[in-house]
């Protein structure tokens, strides 16, 4: 059985690295996590959550899943939310797309992938919502990356009416919701112009 020793000599490289830019970095990090930010994203390999911001490690929480969905029944989401407002006290939860995505792409058009496709009919359901915005654009490349920031929108808005982050609100917690989307083609990342920090704001 093969044991990817290229795999241990990069870490063992990586971790060497950052010893020298940062001595005792490994330590301050392993006595505490204290990130300010939750991360939703896809689990697309091309999205690195803390490379993209620049950030290092303990300084973001992750959840990635397919096309970045928030759904109320999901558990493992939920407690990632849940865990990140209630016990680490981030202040921002960031739902990020990304332009080329493949579970994008294959909601959109349909395609039979397997087990798959019953979780991307969440994505699906939210092209139904926008069939018209989405039909009135003429190239599939313009629909693609408007589906993209549509489900972002839609993502980021079930965030926000989970009982964790309402909870959060009502007790005065600071907690604010944004939906970025991220360029494959160029790195960088696009702000869709939502931030929510309040119930009221969900209008």
């Amino acid at each position: 059985m093969k044991k990817l020793p290229e795999i241990f000599a990069n870490n063992r490289d990586w971790a060497g690295d950052v010893t020298r830019r940062q001595p005792g970095f490994f330590k301050r990090l392993a006595e505490q996590q204290n990130p300010k930010y939750l991360w939703i994203g896809c689990s697309d390999s091309r999205v690195p959550a803390n490379e993209i911001m620049g950030l290092m490690s303990g300084e973001v929480f992750v959840h990635r899943n397919v096309a970045n969905v928030v759904v109320h029944t999901d558990l493992n989401c939920l407690s990632v939310i849940q865990y990140a407002v209630d016990v680490l006290k981030v202040q921002h939860i960031i739902v990020c797309g990304h332009y080329g995505c493949g579970g994008i792409q294959a909601a959109w058009r349909g395609t039979q992938l397997g087990l798959i496709d019953n979780w991307l009919r969440h994505v699906q359901d939210v092209s139904k919502l926008h069939h018209d915005k989405l039909t009135e654009l003429k190239a599939e490349e313009q629909q693609l990356d408007k589906l993209c920031d549509l489900n972002v929108l839609e993502q980021a808005k079930h965030v926000c009416w989970t009982t964790i982050v309402q909870d959060a609100w009502a007790r005065g917690q600071s907690l604010s919701v944004h939906g970025w989307v991220y360029g494959l083609r160029d790195g960088l990342l696009r702000d869709l112009g939502v931030c929510i920090s309040s119930p009221k704001e969900l209008d």
